[in-house]
């Protein structure tokens, strides 16, 4: 689409491709999420949309990724992008950013289908999306947080580099949990080997990043 080039974005990994999905890719998306994401005893994120039944949980997610991109300026966004492994839609991982032209920082958030876990595909995908923050946007830093009973999440932000940021308490099915804040800066990343993003240059200006002329 000329105007709205995003639908031509990708990030291609080793063994992975991370695109912003078609109505196709969205319809698998829910259907992972209705499968589940994690153990229902625990809650891994800060809002607990998977305590919804299966149907809910598939609509929700369409509804979230409609909601994106409606909302979608330079000065704000939020870009969730499908995980496809072997051909098959496994999860969304997200970039996001407030007033990138001026803070370069993005945010990142993710989730992968409960059975595609243990793959070390959480890891790829990450590292997928911060290519494209650093080596293809331009930014400076990335931030993360999970919390500190996440420990998938935050094993893949240290692998990957980061560093504690602080932390945060917030009300998590009604009773305190502590939130970890990570940080990774350009000065520890390394781009790394065998990723390509594809569609970038028209996207620019819609990420608050185009280039000098």
């Amino acid at each position: 689409m000329r105007h709205w080039p995003l639908f031509s974005l990708s990030i291609t990994t080793p063994r992975l491709e991370l695109r912003v999905p078609s109505l196709a890719d969205l319809d698998e998306l829910a259907e992972r999420a209705a499968e589940g994401v994690h153990d229902p005893a625990e809650m891994p994120f800060f809002q607990p949309w998977t305590d919804a039944s299966p149907e809910e949980r598939a609509r929700g997610t369409l509804r979230y990724v409609f909601g994106r991109w409606g909302a979608w300026t330079p000065e704000s966004w939020s870009c969730p992008l499908v995980t496809v492994s072997e051909g098959r839609v496994v999860g969304v991982q997200e970039l996001e950013a407030v007033d990138f032209a001026v803070t370069r920082e993005v945010r990142t958030g993710s989730w992968l289908g409960l059975r595609h876990q243990g793959q070390g595909i959480g890891t790829e995908m990450r590292r997928a999306v911060l290519h494209l923050a650093f080596d293809g946007l331009g930014a400076e830093s990335a931030v993360s947080e999970a919390f500190l009973d996440n420990h998938r999440s935050l094993g893949v932000s240290r692998r990957l580099g980061y560093r504690d940021d602080g932390l945060a308490r917030h009300s998590r099915r009604g009773k305190p949990a502590v939130q970890q804040r990570l940080r990774l800066d350009r000065e520890h990343w390394s781009t790394p080997s065998g990723h390509r993003i594809d569609g970038l240059e028209p996207c620019l200006p819609l990420f608050g990043a185009a280039r000098d002329a």
